[in-house]
């Protein structure tokens, strides 16, 4: 593949060598990236290494889990509150973070993020232990699993953090956040910001649809004949 890749490349070089000035400069951008894949090797990391050539920005996440090793994509940090409202579990704040930083070092950003997009100070944050040695306030922040500093209401509340799990998924199965359409780095920002609106969103429309069906029932049983009724069947 490597030599059919070299191939094609001279070719294509050949061609647009003779060009219109218009035309080099449209493939100059694409036969760079070409030029830097067959001298890439899987040790390398971060933006030097090219895993799409349609998206360069699509980076290999390691997710250490034995039915995924790794995704593809770019990481994201998704922020809910702590305990469930009335229409479920909102999403409050959401970060694309291109470059596949270390966990720890995006808190304090999400936190600071999550506080002026909410207008409410954050008293205590629940992570996983992918953010030991995190940028925020020790003071705050709890880890999954900590024994140190941990009252029976913050325990209680440290396993309410898995409840974000199904949050994820839904956006990824009914968001488009598990696959993005939208073209580069912005695009990915952006695609994130929608999935979760979208989220947001649903909770309220589901909620209205089960009042609206509550309601329905509770007319069509007080609209129904006098005889229909089954008070009105016991008393015959």
């Amino acid at each position: 593949m490597r030599t059919w890749l070299g191939r094609l490349a001279r070719d294509i070089g050949r061609k647009v060598a003779v060009a219109a000035e218009e035309v080099r400069a449209d493939f100059a951008a694409p036969l760079g990236l070409v030029a830097r894949l067959p001298r890439q090797r899987r040790e390398d990391r971060g933006r030097e290494k090219i895993c799409a050539l349609h998206a360069p920005e699509v980076e290999c996440i390691g997710k250490g889990k034995a039915r995924t090793r790794s995704e593809f994509g770019v990481k994201v940090s998704i922020a809910t509150t702590d305990r469930a409202a009335a229409g479920g579990q909102f999403v409050v704040g959401a970060r694309a973070l291109p470059g596949n930083p270390c966990d720890g070092h995006t808190l304090a950003a999400q936190i600071a993020r999550t506080e002026r997009i909410t207008g409410v100070p954050v008293e205590r944050a629940y992570v996983d232990r992918g953010y030991r040695g995190h940028d925020a306030g020790k003071a705050r922040v709890f880890l999954s699993g900590q024994k140190r500093g941990v009252t029976p209401t913050i325990r209680r509340e440290i396993r309410r953090r898995a409840a974000v799990g199904p949050v994820i998924g839904h956006m990824k199965d009914d968001g488009h956040l598990g696959r993005n359409f939208l073209r580069g780095a912005e695009g990915d920002a952006v695609n994130l910001v929608l999935a979760a609106a979208g989220h947001d969103l649903r909770l309220p429309r589901a909620w209205l649809a089960r009042l609206l069906a509550f309601l329905l029932g509770i007319a069509a049983f007080a609209l129904r004949p006098a005889g229909d009724h089954p008070s009105s069947a016991r008393a015959a």
